[in-house]
């Protein structure tokens, strides 16, 4: 018999198991990834562009590029494509991100065929008609007007600017960048970048020999670039610390974020500096959650992470507080803070961190196409599953000297980028 007031019995995460790809080239050498460990007939197949000459007057190109792929072509309008996707009951999506576009095919396998030449299509042959362009010129403007109304949107714009500057990680984006915007720049760019030698193919679900003879046949022909192709390369230093202040005076809650940039997945102290954070702000019951919102009450939310990007890692602290409260908070904030620094954690707040950390890693492994997601942390990252190996190995290891270690080591306080966006 049930009894629904004895808790279950738990058990610590001993081994993650992870399902490793298959790597096979195509004819023309496009790297392809098969997860295949579905029982279910559905296909996920990605492609993966990298970002390329990036050219720092033109920003917005490749951001709209990737936001126009389905937006018509040399032989199928944009609605023939939404057409032929919802025909076969099937999924159609690009996404931009700081290094990479991915493009997403979800299929059921027996329409894998049918859908994959309009897949083909939109990542050889779009067009970006001018009427398109133009609608999605004054649609994105209205849009980041509606959006510079709120502090939260100002304070996240405008820290990843100071963070990183003018490049894919901290472009400034503003209206005359809308106003400058060429359909010519984005055919360039689609000619540079979405090319043979730029894609890489990851393919998950059920996805078999006869699927691969398809890809092959569909992609293997494909040419390479016809001039001289340079992926992103940027080169970051720790910024001095500052504090900024954009003063918002009708403001009813200011934004705050502090952060720097910092080490990403490659590091050696990412796993540790990872659960540091996570006992800072990663988690409803974390430090700043209990002082700032349970014990205070000066917001809703408030949290702390890193970003592990290609050239970079950003560690973050994000929080919207009433204009009244806003410098109590900041203190409270940087007094969470050297308390890290200063004490040791004590060990059943570190075993829940760790249960926390571990079984969210476990519970993000429900299919095939989440090992998949986290195939492709190492793939982007340079790595391979040794990382998470370590990390695992970390989490449930380290001590909370090492973690004061590396409190004292990353979260240097004279270095942090303060802004608030609102009043103080």
């Amino acid at each position: 018999m049930l009894k629904r007031l004895q808790s279950p019995p738990s058990n610590p995460v001993e081994k993650i198991d992870f399902l490793h790809p298959v790597t096979s080239r195509l004819d023309n050498g496009i790297p392809v990834y098969v997860l295949n460990g579905s029982k279910q007939e559905m296909i996920r197949l990605e492609v993966i562009i990298n970002h390329v000459n990036y050219d720092a007057q033109n920003p917005l190109r490749t951001m709209a590029v990737s936001a126009m792929l389905k937006n018509g072509t040399a032989t199928r309008s944009a609605r023939e494509i939404a057409d032929t996707v919802d025909y076969f009951g099937a999924f159609l999506d690009a996404e931009y991100a700081t290094d990479h576009i991915t493009v997403t095919l979800y299929a059921l396998s027996k329409h894998f065929a049918s859908v994959l030449p309009v897949l083909v299509d939109i990542l050889t042959a779009s067009q970006f008609p001018q009427s398109e362009v133009d609608i999605y010129k004054r649609n994105s403007k209205q849009k980041l007007s509606v959006s510079m109304q709120k502090n939260d949107f100002i304070a996240r714009k405008k820290f990843a600017h100071e963070l990183f500057g003018n490049t894919t990680y901290g472009a400034d984006i503003n209206e005359n960048d809308y106003d400058n915007l060429e359909r010519e720049h984005m055919l360039q760019y689609f000619k540079e970048a979405f090319v043979a030698d730029n894609f890489t193919i990851i393919a998950s679900g059920k996805f078999e020999e006869n699927e691969m003879e398809t890809l092959n046949a569909a992609f293997g022909q494909l040419k390479g670039a016809e001039e001289l192709v340079l992926q992103n390369q940027f080169t970051f230093v720790a910024t001095e610390g500052k504090r900024i202040l954009v003063e918002r005076p009708d403001a009813i809650q200011s934004a705050i974020r502090i952060g720097m940039i910092t080490i990403n997945r490659k590091h050696p102290d990412f796993p540790g500096f990872s659960m540091l954070s996570c006992v800072l702000g990663g988690y409803f019951g974390s430090r700043l959650m209990a002082n700032i919102r349970e014990d205070k009450g000066y917001t809703y939310g408030i949290g702390s992470g890193i970003l592990s990007m290609k050239h970079a890692g950003q560690f973050y602290i994000a929080t919207e507080v009433g204009t009244a409260v806003c410098e109590s908070a900041l203190e409270e904030i940087y007094k969470e803070i050297e308390q890290l620094k200063q004490q040791l954690i004590p060990l059943d707040e570190l075993e829940l961190v760790r249960n926390y950390m571990l079984g969210s890693l476990l519970g993000s492994l429900e299919n095939v196409f989440s090992h998949a997601n986290k195939f492709k942390n190492l793939l982007f990252s340079g790595l391979d599953y040794d990382y998470y190996e370590r990390y695992i190995k970390t989490i449930k290891l380290i001590t909370p000297e090492e973690l004061k270690d590396l409190a004292n080591k990353y979260l240097k306080s004279d270095g942090f980028i303060e802004l608030v966006v609102g009043k103080k």
